[in-house]
């Protein structure tokens, strides 16, 4: 059977594949359109395994909340290039991967492999847009919040896509729920630029705290000497890194330190308990620097930097009601993959080959 030009249009309408193997897969078939989507999907599935061993580090962060804040998806998906990552089939692919998660329940990336999207094994699905859209691609990683009576959830997407975040809250007051979800999407913009890890520094562990403390004393003592061949005020060098260690036995000596310099300065000791607060405030921000970088709930909050999101918090109770922050997730886009540094000129003279 002849292939006419018009076969050949339908066949890419329908599968998406270049105009030169649609002409194959019909010729091959015989002109029987089915016979040569059907071709196509096996060509497709055993050139999508040659791809599968390149790194995929760009691609897009994608976050979908519900109309009622009260489910969250948030799903990172890898191509191999930025400009793949732009262009509409993989937008398209991308859109089609999130909804698939956000209407499903699954546990972990290999049940989401095993489940079946339009009649075909999500596997499947992968690998004919990996022939289709010709890099490799990789549904990396996953995260749900479905919330209960008392929870509210939000997330926000940063620069297109590089940067996702989904925050989940408990309160008591369900009317107060529209207003603290517009609150999740300002703290989970915090969350995207300051990096959070963990929500406090009680979920810290211990070891990692004394290995990191004398790192940050020698990192601000070598600042300092750069300060001072600047002629610039020098940085206060920490004792402690993080609350863990901050003990009331701690700030016991650290209160009768400061009220011994107190009158060693000859200050009134009757103006004392005005001065003391602000000493003891300066001692925690400078001895919680770990704390600072790594725990959302001891980070200055990024819309108000003289408190931390944690005060925040409390002064928001005052109109939301009993209210928390339960657990956050963020995803940097290609975060801990390892990139190949490609010669690029190289690159593209393989592929004009």
């Amino acid at each position: 059977m002849a292939v006419t030009a018009a076969m050949v249009k339908e066949l890419r309408e329908k599968s998406g594949a270049g105009m030169m193997d649609c002409k194959k897969a019909l010729v091959e078939s015989n002109g029987d359109m089915e016979g040569a989507i059907e071709w196509l999907k096996k060509k497709g599935l055993s050139s999508a395994g040659k791809k599968s061993d390149r790194v995929a580090a760009e691609g897009v962060v994608s976050v979908k909340i519900d109309d009622d804040n009260k489910k969250a998806t948030m799903v990172e998906i890898n191509a191999e290039t930025d400009f793949v990552a732009k262009n509409e089939q993989f937008q398209n692919f991308a859109k089609k991967v999130l909804e698939h998660i956000d209407s499903g329940d699954f546990s972990d990336i290999n049940a989401l492999m095993n489940s079946t999207i339009d009649g075909e094994k999500f596997e499947d699905f992968v690998k004919s847009n990996i022939a289709t859209i010709g890099e490799n691609l990789v549904v990396r990683r996953f995260v749900k919040y479905n919330a209960k009576e008392n929870e509210v959830v939000n997330g926000y997407v940063h620069m297109g896509g590089k940067i996702g975040v989904v925050v989940k809250s408990a309160c008591s007051d369900a009317s107060k729920k529209g207003e603290i979800a517009d609150f999740l999407k300002q703290l989970s913009m915090h969350i995207a630029a300051l990096k959070p890890t963990i929500l406090s520094y009680k979920d810290f562990d211990k070891e990692f705290v004394e290995k990191e403390t004398e790192g940050i004393a020698k990192a601000i003592e070598k600042e300092n000497e750069e300060l001072k061949r600047l002629g610039k005020p020098l940085k206060n060098v920490p004792e402690f890194v993080s609350k863990l260690q901050l003990t009331d036995e701690v700030m016991a000596k650290v209160e009768q330190k400061i009220k011994d310099e107190l009158k060693a300065e000859g200050k009134p000791e009757k103006i004392w308990d005005r001065i003391l607060p602000g000493k003891l405030e300066r001692y925690i921000a400078d001895n919680t620097l770990l704390d600072q970088q790594f725990c959302l709930l001891d980070q200055f909050y990024a819309l108000d930097d003289k408190k931390s999101v944690a005060e925040v918090i409390e002064e928001k109770k005052k109109s939301f009601g009993d209210f928390e922050i339960v657990e956050f997730v963020r995803y940097e886009l290609g975060e801990g993959i390892e990139k190949k540094d490609d010669d690029f000129a190289a690159e593209v003279e393989a592929q004009l080959k």
